[in-house]
This record gives C-alpha cells, structure tokens and sequence, in this order.
C-alpha cells in the first residue's frame, strides 16, 4: 500500500537531488527516507530515484510519476484544509426532521440562534408526519426530529422540551364562552380541522373524553390554510398556539378550550448518535426556545 509519507519523501529527494536534504527538509534520519523510497519501489515494481555522482534524480519511470506523486500530495493538503474547520468545531451539517407547524414557527428561530454562534453549520430541513420522520430517524437519514408527542422505538431517544396549548379559533368578533368552549359548543360549529397525526389524535381524543365524535366539514393538512379560512369567516377550528403567534393582524379570535387541551413537542435522537457541535448547538438552542 503507498501512503503519503512515501511519496513525500520520493518528491523531496527528486526535488532536492539528496537523501540527506530530504531528511533534514522531512524531520527525519537519511535511513528513515532510504526505506520510504525501497517501500515505494517495490510496491510499484520499478526504480524511482537513480545515483549520478553524488546526486539521487528521478529515473525515466520516476521522472513520470513524480507529476503524479505531487497531485496526489496536493489533493490530499487540500482535502486536510476543507477537514480543518470540522475538527475546530466551525463547520457541519445537521438534518432535521419536523413537522409543518414547528418547521415554520419555532425551528426558524432556533436555526438563526444556531447559525450564530456555528456560521459555518449548514443546516436542512425535512418535514412530513411523525411516522416518515421517526422513520428517517432510525435509518439515519435524519440526525434529529422535532415532532409531537408521542415518538417511540427502542433505538430513540426522546426528550419533551415545549408544550404547546391547542386553541379554539374563530373569525374575528366571535363571542367565546367564558372559561372558552367546551367539545359541546364547538360541536355545534362548522368546524376545520387540522389532519396532522399525533395533533389530530391529540383533537379527537380531547372531544372522544366528552362522548363527541368530531364531525369537521374540511380537513386540511396545513394550519395556516386553516387560519386563512377561519379568518375568512368560514368556520372555527382548534390548532396549536405555536401557529397563531403572528394572528394576521387581528383577524382571529382565540381562546384556550376547557378542559384545558395541550400537545408536547419532543426533540427526538437515536440513541447511539454521535453528538457532533453542530448537532449540540441546534439541541441547546430548542432547549432555550421560550414564547
């Protein structure tokens, strides 16, 4: 096998006409960089350096692989530069996995905090369901997922890290119950309501505990078409607070639902992956997230 330290010493003897002078250019004795170019020589079945006198120079075959030698040597510097801002923590890459709500409204905020302390971490986005999500997930497709709770598997790791209350929302001037809408009221209203796995089920289950059976006219896997129709006049629906923080300037009325409805957003890992800066930082930034 050639390694580096071969075709270096092989390029500094052709360069300088001396084993001696390799040795001293290299840190190294003239018999350590004897060896090198015999190892070279034999691994490649031909003589390299030949004696003239007093000075070693490159054979016809040496004289050809030399060119080589030396493109080899500079890819390989130039592959140790691009590798350097990686070992000092000032590069990387992270892949999320989220969901439409979160990737819109909370991940902006802490890949901005992120990419301020780390400019070089370039970072990517996936979003779909929790399942296709936990999915890459395992495979390692994705190195970190934000989604809704609940996400289990035995190779994962979760950690809920912000609750995120579920609202009724209606058009603008609406009149809301004292103490906010029960699953009775809201039955009794044309409702939207969000198709978005774990918060769909989170939904159904808040008005399955009142003996109701939510009956939407629309579904919609996006809460801000939701938003927009709401506030159209159209209908109301329950969606997450996180979506509701910029409320098209007044057009929405909300309140919280009684009992009390609430989803748990977790950052989710496998369990043996490696915790590179870049992916710490992007952990420490959802682990800051405050409304």
């Amino acid at each position: 096998m050639i390694n580096l330290d071969q075709l270096a010493a092989f390029v500094s003897v052709a360069e300088l006409g001396s084993f001696t002078a390799a040795a001293d250019r290299a840190g190294v004795t003239q018999p350590a960089v004897s060896l090198q170019i015999k190892l070279l020589e034999q691994r490649l079945g031909v003589r390299l350096i030949e004696r003239v006198g007093r000075r070693a120079q490159p054979s016809a075959a040496g004289v050809e692989f030399l060119a080589h030698a030396r493109k080899i040597i500079e890819q390989c510097d130039t592959a140790l530069d691009a590798m350097a801002p990686y070992k000092e923590g000032a590069a990387g890459r992270v892949r999320i996995g989220s969901g439409g709500t979160a990737s819109i409204h909370l991940l902006p905020r802490a890949i901005a905090a992120a990419k301020k302390r780390m400019p070089g971490l370039e970072i990517t986005v996936k979003i779909g369901n929790t399942d296709e999500i936990l999915r890459d997930l395992e495979s390692n497709a994705l190195d970190l997922a934000v989604v809704t709770l609940p996400a289990a598997a035995r190779s994962l790791e979760v950690e809920i890290f912000y609750e995120d209350e579920l609202l009724a929302v209606a058009p603008r001037g609406s009149d809301m119950p004292e103490g906010g809408p029960d699953a009775a009221f809201l039955q009794q209203k044309v409702m939207m309501l969000y198709d978005g796995g774990n918060t769909r089920q989170a939904t159904d289950k808040w008005f399955a505990d009142a003996g109701i059976r939510a009956q939407p006219v629309m579904e919609f896997g996006s809460v801000e078409a939701i938003k927009e129709l709401v506030a159209a006049g159209l209908g109301w629906s329950v969606l997450p607070s996180l979506a509701l923080r910029r409320d098209r300037a007044g057009y929405l009325a909300t309140s919280p639902v009684k009992p009390r409805l609430v989803r748990q957003l977790g950052i989710v890992m496998r369990r043996d992956k490696h915790l590179t800066r870049g992916l710490r930082e992007i952990v420490k930034c959802l682990r800051d997230f405050k409304d």
